[in-house]
């Protein structure tokens, strides 16, 4: 299937997000750190922020785990991640914090498959199975079958996954533990497991690095990173036995079937959903801010509540972004509110 995207164009934009994020001076007014899933749309919000406000911003994506500690720590003004906090990481956190969906994404499978291009398909049983190890080479038929007229090699699959905390991790392996029976049994889910086989990289730069250099490699990365360093990825068939393209609009609709119940618990992963057009490995991403005692609550509130405005959320769409449905919004502009000196903008 060929992509909708104009690879070129999307390459570039993606690009200068992902390139510019240089730490700031030490002068930034709003320290931050955490996941790199979400890091060009922050990169390209906090340089229009800082345009319209004059504050600077400083943003380091060192992965979810790392935002979480740095936030535990005070060394930063907020965390960012795609996994929510578990209530044991609640309660060794120096004072109560709050979750604040900011936009949703998706998580792709990409590969090196020297002579197919991109758009293979993948069913729930052979994405659990490779990563198990159950399948072993590209010839498998559970793979052929989902992708007749590909002329798939007959080489080995080298699996890859992050090393890392990480809340890319956490979606994936989410996806994994509820379509696959198997997986939820073994592995399970969190931002760091005990994969069954496979290669590690560090960061999104770690395995698109040792994707790109294995020949039969499988690993998995967010779709703007994917789009903007050319790796090739695959649709998947969702719940509804429709296989669907990662895309703003799939994701969209996957997270739009579980807005009730985002409303009523803010932490429910948004994966395998039910839609016939929902891609099912997808998440709202969130930062995590204190509640209470923060100096620089006013300033954090402020960044976070214009981050909500339907002008922002709408230019998501440009990095591949979806932008959040209008009720969590009200969620989050209720939940920002409630911060201790919070400012709105």
């Amino acid at each position: 299937m060929k992509s909708r995207y104009n690879w070129s164009k999307i390459a570039a934009a993606a690009t200068v997000a992902l390139a510019s994020l240089a730490p700031l001076s030490a002068s930034a007014q709003i320290k931050g750190a955490g996941a790199t899933f979400p890091a060009p749309i922050y990169t390209k919000w906090f340089a229009d922020y800082q345009k319209q406000t004059g504050k600077a911003i400083e943003y380091q994506a060192v992965g979810s785990g790392a935002g979480y500690t740095a936030l535990k720590d005070k060394t930063v003004d907020f965390a960012a991640s795609d996994a929510p906090l578990t209530a044991a990481e609640e309660g060794a956190m120096p004072g109560p914090v709050i979750h604040i969906p900011t936009v949703g994404g998706a998580v792709v499978l990409s590969y090196n498959l020297p002579g197919v291009g991109p758009g293979l398909q993948f069913t729930p049983e052979v994405i659990s199975g490779i990563f198990l190890g159950k399948i072993k080479t590209w010839a498998d038929p559970r793979i052929k079958a989902a992708n007749p007229g590909k002329n798939i090699p007959d080489v080995a699959i080298q699996p890859v996954h992050r090393t890392d905390g990480s809340g890319t991790t956490y979606i994936f392996t989410n996806y994994l533990k509820k379509a696959s029976s198997d997986w939820a049994a073994g592995p399970g889910a969190g931002k760091s497991v005990n994969w069954p086989v496979g290669l590690g990289g560090k960061g999104s730069l770690g395995v698109e690095s040792l994707v790109k250099r294995t020949p039969g490699a499988l690993g998995y990365v967010e779709l703007n990173y994917a789009i903007a360093q050319r790796m090739p990825y695959a649709n998947v068939k969702n719940r509804a036995g429709k296989f669907v393209e990662p895309t703003v609009e799939s994701t969209t609709a996957a997270i739009n079937e579980y807005v009730g119940e985002l409303v009523r618990n803010i932490k429910t992963p948004t994966v395998d959903a039910k839609g016939a057009n929902s891609y099912p490995i997808c998440s709202v991403t969130y930062i995590i801010v204190y509640k209470n005692a923060g100096p620089k609550n006013g300033d954090v509130t402020s960044l976070w509540s214009w981050a909500m405005s339907p002008a922002v959320q709408g230019g998501a769409k440009t990095l591949f972004y979806a932008p959040l449905p209008a009720a969590l919004v009200k969620v989050n502009l209720a939940t920002i509110k409630s911060v201790a000196g919070a400012v709105i903008k």
